[in-house]
């Protein structure tokens, strides 16, 4: 009587069993935006057949303004019904989640104590469960309110590398910032995403496995001694040949392998001054990725192709992948040119003035200051007073709207060894032409070592940019959305000029004023242009206001 009982209440729960695997879960794309009536199913996170989790990210959608990710909603087997590239509407079906597919194999095990049958069942399954609850998901982090996707510039560490917790494993690079992505724990790294992969933010990047290293090791001989060498030898060799960020762009640059460059950092890690060096041994900076993959080839028909390429010089092309950061400036600066009025106005200033209050004042500021007096404080603090007089220069467009802002945020362009960036002074119509100073060389050395935060380079309501640095005479530059003016600093020359009714040589500077004619008319841009010349052509007017 007892095995008969154990028998049907056996076959009540398979029964029902049975329809816990039948039931079912349709994954729908969701509404995105009261715009957006279609999506892209870009890429699918999870196979068809895949057993997933509650939340789990299953695939990536993307519509013509933003990327995100879709989850599941349930337990159990993700049956595709959708296509990578397939364009679908808002409410259409993408995938079936089977919520019976993890149930089946878990309930078998309490049974098995009561009936045979279920024995060969839970034979797999602790393995399933060990792995995943040892395991750890490293996601994108996020990083800022207008940045929804970076690119995975490049591994530091290696599929299959043990890691330690906080130890950097690789490189994020976004449209305004680069950024190290670090492991959240100790273990073994199992790399998901590709270098040069565009993932949103929250997407996975790679996992970490905790006792992922444990387990060969106990199919060895001498487990124990297997483990032990493998996890001395990266705890003190981690960094070894791995480059900075400011290394790997030099390295980039000018092709030459990390691999054949010995580092003189901390644990062997390759310093900036170290890639300097590699540039000077390497007389050959047109080497791409193919020519460093030819020079590993044990093949010597390799060599002799590499000989042409080298000696054929100019005919050469080396082929880069275009950055976040540019790729998103030249999205911007087209977009500038397409959805503004933009109109150039020019004057010239002559220079006298300043440069003889800074060859008799330079020394006792930077002696009290602690940093030296440039043109930079001058032309800040003209701008702000020529502002006071005419609001609409520091004015945006939002909407249908003209926002005036009675602060005045100048941003100032500077040139980044990954690109443009614009960081921002915050307040600079209440400083000193110390404090500017100070500011400036402070946003250019953190822009130099890649060290800009977001807050830092967001918003501004006028910007400066100083092409004589670099020996421009002339040009009209692009507005700096959403700001609706920039004035060009140029580099000065003297020429004569006539003053009082005689022809005297000069410095002199010409100065550029690209505005929107959508809110600054042709008066207010000309007039703002006059007042900043007048007020450095008489910095005295700057102390007293007038």
């Amino acid at each position: 009587m007892e095995e008969i009982i154990t028998r049907q209440h056996f076959q009540i729960f398979k029964s029902t069993n049975f329809q816990i695997e039948k039931m079912s879960l349709t994954i729908k794309v969701p509404p995105v935006g009261e715009s957006i009536t279609e999506v892209t199913l870009s890429s699918w996170k999870k196979k068809d057949g895949d057993t997933v989790k509650m939340d789990e990210v299953i695939a990536e959608l993307e519509s013509d303004k933003a990327t995100f990710e879709l989850t599941a909603e349930a337990d159990g087997v993700l049956k595709t019904q959708a296509k990578e590239g397939d364009t679908l509407p808002i409410g259409a079906v993408v995938a079936i989640i089977e919520e019976g597919g993890a149930v089946e194999e878990s309930k078998p095990a309490a049974v098995e104590s009561s009936s045979k049958e279920t024995v060969a069942v839970p034979a797999p399954q602790p393995e399933t469960p060990a792995t995943a609850a040892s395991s750890l998901e490293v996601k994108v982090p996020t990083v800022g309110e207008s940045i929804t996707e970076v690119t995975l510039s490049r591994w530091i560490k290696k599929d299959g590398d043990t890691v330690a917790m906080d130890e950097a494993i690789a490189e994020l690079e976004s449209d305004k910032a680069t950024f190290e992505l670090t492991a959240e724990k100790a273990g073994v790294l199992k790399t998901i995403a590709q270098e040069g992969d565009v993932l949103p933010i929250g997407a996975v990047v790679c996992t970490i496995e905790g006792s992922g290293a444990a387990k060969p090791a106990a199919t060895a001989a001498a487990p124990a001694a297997a483990s032990a060498p493998v996890t001395t030898e990266k705890a003190t060799t981690y960094a070894s040949g791995t480059p900075s960020p400011a290394a790997a762009k030099i390295l980039a640059e000018k092709g030459v392998d990390a691999k054949g460059v010995s580092g003189t950092g901390v644990a062997g890690r390759i310093t900036k001054e170290d890639a300097l060096l590699a540039e000077k041994v390497s007389e050959n900076p047109q080497v791409n990725k193919e020519a460093l993959k030819d020079v590993g080839s044990p093949k010597p028909a390799a060599a002799a192709p590499k000989t042409e390429t080298v000696a054929s010089g100019p005919r050469s092309d080396r082929r880069e992948k275009m950055s976040s950061l540019r790729k998103t400036v030249a999205r911007r600066l087209v977009a500038v040119k397409n959805e503004t009025a933009m109109l150039t106005t020019f004057n010239e200033v002559d220079m006298s003035p300043i440069m003889e209050l800074r060859t008799k004042y330079k020394d006792k500021f930077k002696e009290k200051h602690g940093v030296g007096l440039g043109f930079m404080s001058f032309f800040t603090k003209a701008v702000c007073e020529a502002l006071k007089d005419w609001p609409a220069v520091g004015a945006r467009i939002e909407g249908e709207e003209i926002v005036y802002s009675n602060f005045a945020d100048i941003s100032i362009a500077v040139s980044a060894p990954k690109g443009l960036v614009v960081p921002v002074i915050r307040n600079a119509e209440s400083m000193s032409l110390a404090e500017i100073e100070k500011a400036v060389a402070a946003l250019a050395v953190k822009a130099r070592d890649g060290k800009l935060t977001l807050e830092e380079m967001s918003g501004g309501t006028f910007t400066i940019t100083n092409g004589g640095v670099f020996g421009s005479m002339m040009s009209t530059p692009i507005l700096n959305s959403p700001q609706s003016a920039i004035l060009g600093m140029h580099n000065i020359i003297e020429r004569p000029v006539a003053v009082n009714g005689q022809v005297v040589i000069r410095p002199m500077m010409y100065l550029a004023l690209s505005y929107d004619h959508r809110i600054i008319d042709g008066r207010e841009s000309v007039s703002f242009l006059v007042r900043v010349k007048q007020l450095l052509e008489d910095p005295s007017r700057l102390l007293l206001g007038v």
